[in-house]
């Protein structure tokens, strides 16, 4: 592709050669009042399973845009399979999260209840939007899934137990993270979460509970007592660094 387009977003209709895609009330707005684009522009879309595909704008609207698929500038890859559990925070900061765990490669996105918990409402709709804006701004051809929030005792007993959770304990009872992802079962890419619990710290009958669940490894980011949001953050990075596609070439069709 000769041309390199700046403009990237996510769709949820099929995408495939010959195909059209009609985008509605905001995303029209966004390509004719911000961007000032017209017939004939040229933008990047995806839907995290058919790719990344140029699209040329046929008709522009106030309320409606219709655009004709031209060709698949990238194919769908596959991501590393990693969970980002969290204990929600404010507002602003749960954005941050959101935001980052996507550009990050965060393959799921899933709240936590947890007993210290000072958030109790969570609006999953806003994630996804966060989410989706931060996969279009990143050229990831994916969006993370977003859960509903559950009680910590409830996504224990949902989570799958060929799974492993890595548990960011701020006791600091486990092993160095680096230490713990550099040996198996997480050497590879193999399908993982991470857990992230409150400002205030898991209480002790959550620890209890953890420590008796097979799958959980408890792990230790250091001497320095972080933030959720830091914490959060630099596991996924420990995670991708040592486990993840951060030590994969860069995919073709990529040009940043």
């Amino acid at each position: 592709m000769s041309q390199k387009i700046e403009t990237r977003l996510f769709v949820s209709t099929d995408l495939s050669a010959g195909g059209s895609v009609v985008l509605e009330k905001d995303q029209s707005h966004y390509l004719k009042n911000v961007l000032r684009l017209g017939a004939g522009a040229r933008v990047a879309l995806f839907n995290g399973r058919d790719g990344e595909w140029v699209a040329e704008i046929d008709e522009i609207g106030k309320s409606r845009t219709s655009l004709g698929l031209r060709e698949q500038s990238r194919p769908q890859i596959e991501e590393p399979d990693i969970w980002l559990a969290f204990a929600p925070i404010k507002r602003a900061r749960i954005d941050f999260i959101a935001q980052k765990a996507t550009e990050l490669g965060a393959s799921l996105l899933w709240p936590v209840l947890t007993e210290r918990t000072n958030v109790e409402r969570v609006k999953t709709d806003r994630l996804l939007a966060n989410a989706i804006e931060a996969a279009e701004q990143t050229a990831r051809v994916s969006v993370p899934e977003i859960r509903e929030p559950v009680r910590l005792d409830a996504l224990l007993d949902a989570w799958p137990e060929d799974r492993p959770l890595i548990v960011c304990d701020e006791t600091g009872a486990g092993n160095p993270i680096a230490h713990v992802l550099s040996e198996h079962p997480f050497k590879g890419g193999t399908p993982s979460g991470l857990l992230i619990g409150p400002e205030g710290g898991f209480a002790d009958r959550e620890l209890d509970r953890l420590r008796q669940c097979s799958f959980v490894t408890p792990v230790s980011l250091g001497p320095r007592l972080l933030r959720a949001d830091t914490a959060a953050l630099a596991a996924l990075a420990c995670w991708q660094a040592l486990a993840g596609d951060w030590t994969m070439k860069r995919p073709e069709g990529l040009d940043l």
